[in-house]
């Protein structure tokens, strides 16, 4: 008799997982897959489809919304009509699609009045980063996914300790794994200082759990809700590519980009981290605070927050609807590129379209099986038209996209699931003809320098390569 009840129970759970599987993969082959490995080894696959086959990164990050912990409740309703349509890129047909799709999956509004200028690396940002938290009158709220507390980051702990000594108001948020990337941890730095720090989702079993996937790998800064600054760089002496201490090994420099930001886009990087914050320490805000326009400027951008909490995928949307919508040239640079299907279809139904497609990735990657992963998708790539290139050390790790003559987006998240999916990253979405240019000129010197990647090249692999290359490429929905 105990016996046909396990059996019986065994089979009501295969069963019932192989229903979830039918109602709720997207993916008609996954769920296929998985009806048969249920419903085909009982007990056995309805254990793997709950260790493997559900995504819990999302339902946790919508439950806690659900239950009053999530962030990016708010969403705003965008215009119809406003006078960022008088400008240049929204008298032809493709940049106002893109503009749509934007207007739908994004929670804020393109404002106008923006000026946005590149910083190279951390001898660029870092100073102008410290000449405004030295300047700061009411408050700096800094968030950032590493936070080093050796050389620069004692900069940034003096500089920010300082500040809240005059009766600024400090925050700063890091994030719970990141901050174990340096020892002392900068919590113990800032301990008896007027300075507020918070740990996003902390390494700590008592509360939300330990979580590699959910991290906010976010960089900004806002000082007194008129200056911001946002990108790739971290707060780590391994962003000073010529300047750094002996003990920051060559091998481990980064070359990257920052932006410096004023104008009304920066009242949208304080919401995201006032988001942020609420989160984390339940401490709410009031009132939201846009900057003036900069006079003479017809920068259009808007801020792009994204999550495993949404209920969009914003970026791959966005990143789709780019290709989507470009005529002549799209230019793209990031240290990871995982592309999912989707991606992949868009990359190359771009370049058969005969739009210019490019992407430069870094020579040598401080992640290798990222890097392995990536050479798996090059053939498919290659094959339809896309010019890959590979940057000469030492490590980039610069997020770059460029649409035609206009369009640009920056900011954190880079081109793998892992920022499109699994973590929260912030973007900024750009109409700027003078910027896109400048970038644009950055991009093509670069190209001059790298190596074209071609399809004899990845045809030459030899057979251990390429297992090895395809076998990593079997786990990037986790890299």
């Amino acid at each position: 008799m105990v016996e046909l009840i396990w059996i019986i129970v065994i089979y009501a759970l295969s069963v019932a997982a192989a229903v979830h599987a039918l109602l709720y993969k997207r993916n008609p082959r996954a769920a296929l897959s998985w009806i048969v490995v249920c419903l085909g080894l009982p007990g056995v696959g309805a254990f793997f489809y709950w260790l493997l086959g559900l995504n819990r990164i999302r339902s946790r990050a919508r439950a806690w919304q659900c239950h009053g912990e999530g962030i990016y409740q708010q969403y705003v309703d965008v215009e119809e009509e406003s006078s960022a349509q008088l400008f240049a890129p929204f008298q032809t047909q493709n940049y106002q699609l893109l503009r749509h799709l934007s207007d739908v999956v994004t929670r804020r509004p393109l404002v106008a009045g923006n000026r946005i200028v590149a910083l190279h690396n951390g001898e660029q940002a870092y100073p102008e980063m410290l000449s405004a938290i030295a300047v700061a009158r009411r408050s700096i709220a800094l968030s950032t996914y590493i936070f080093d507390t050796k050389h620069c980051g004692r900069q940034f702990v003096q500089a920010l300790t300082e500040a809240a000594d005059r009766g600024v108001e400090v925050r700063v948020l890091v994030d719970g794994l990141g901050e174990l990337y340096s020892w002392p941890r900068v919590r113990h730095l800032f301990k008896g200082s007027s300075v507020k720090l918070a740990r996003f989702l902390p390494f700590s079993p008592l509360r939300r759990g330990m979580h590699l996937n959910l991290r906010n790998h976010r960089k900004l800064l806002v000082v007194d809700g008129v200056i911001g600054f946002t990108g790739g760089i971290n707060i780590s002496q391994r962003h000073l590519l010529h300047g750094a201490k002996p003990d920051v090994w060559p091998r481990e420099r980064v070359v990257d980009l920052h932006f410096k930001v004023e104008g009304p886009v920066v009242g949208q990087m304080q919401e995201a981290f006032r988001e942020d914050w609420h989160f984390v320490t339940g401490e709410t805000f009031s009132g939201r605070n846009y900057p003036a326009e900069i006079p003479d400027n017809n920068c259009l951008s808007r801020g792009v927050s994204s999550g495993p909490n949404e209920e969009y995928e914003k970026l791959v949307w966005m990143v789709v609807g780019v290709l989507n919508c470009a005529r002549k040239r799209v230019s793209i640079m990031t240290p990871y590129l995982i592309p999912d299907r989707a991606m992949v279809t868009a990359l190359n139904g771009a370049a058969l379209r005969g739009v210019k497609v490019e992407i430069i990735l870094p020579q040598k990657n401080n992640l290798p099986y990222v890097h392995w992963a990536s050479r798996g998708a090059f053939w498919e790539l290659l094959e339809y038209g896309v010019n890959i290139y590979y940057q000469p050390p030492p490590f980039v790790h610069s997020k770059l996209l460029l649409m035609d003559d206009y369009y640009a987006q920056i900011g954190s998240a880079n081109m793998d699931p892992r920022s499109q999916r699994l973590n929260f990253e912030f973007n900024l979405e750009v109409y700027d003809k003078a910027l896109n240019a400048t970038l644009r000129r950055h991009f093509d010197d670069i190209v001059q320098t790298a190596r074209p990647i071609s399809l004899e090249e990845m045809d030459r692999r030899n057979l251990f390569v390429k297992l090895r290359d395809n076998f990593f490429r079997l786990f990037t929905p986790f890299l």
